[in-house]
């Protein structure tokens, strides 16, 4: 008889089934784990402002405009351009801040690997 075929190999027998369970165990512990923190940053709310105060925008960890509030002073017809940049400027700190706050929540499951999430 062959050694090997359908032994007690690492790959085969019951060595290797218990090792499966357990990484599945704990891969499902760690999808679970990432689904509540996903779920903590959809809670989470930063505050960004531009252009001194004048617009304030509140944005989810999970990169959720909620509000935009503008001062009446920044609508100025004669100068849309100006209150165009503000936004823009207010919005992409806003999505930064939510990638940055992100990755520091999701990057304890990571570890650095540059893994999607």
């Amino acid at each position: 008889m062959a050694k090997g075929r359908g032994g007690m190999g690492p790959m085969g027998g019951m060595g290797g089934g218990m090792n499966m369970n357990n990484l599945m165990k704990q891969a499902q512990k760690m999808q679970q784990q990432m689904a509540e923190a996903q779920a903590t940053l959809a809670e989470k709310n930063l505050e960004v402002t531009s252009g001194g105060g004048a617009i304030k925008i509140i944005i989810t960890g999970a990169k959720e405009i909620k509000e935009i509030k503008l001062k009446a002073d920044v609508v100025d017809p004669d100068d849309v351009e100006m209150l165009e940049d503000l936004l823009l400027s207010a919005i992409n700190e806003a999505f930064r801040q939510a990638e940055e706050l992100s990755n520091k929540e999701m990057g304890k499951f990571t570890g650095g690997m540059g893994l999607p999430f």
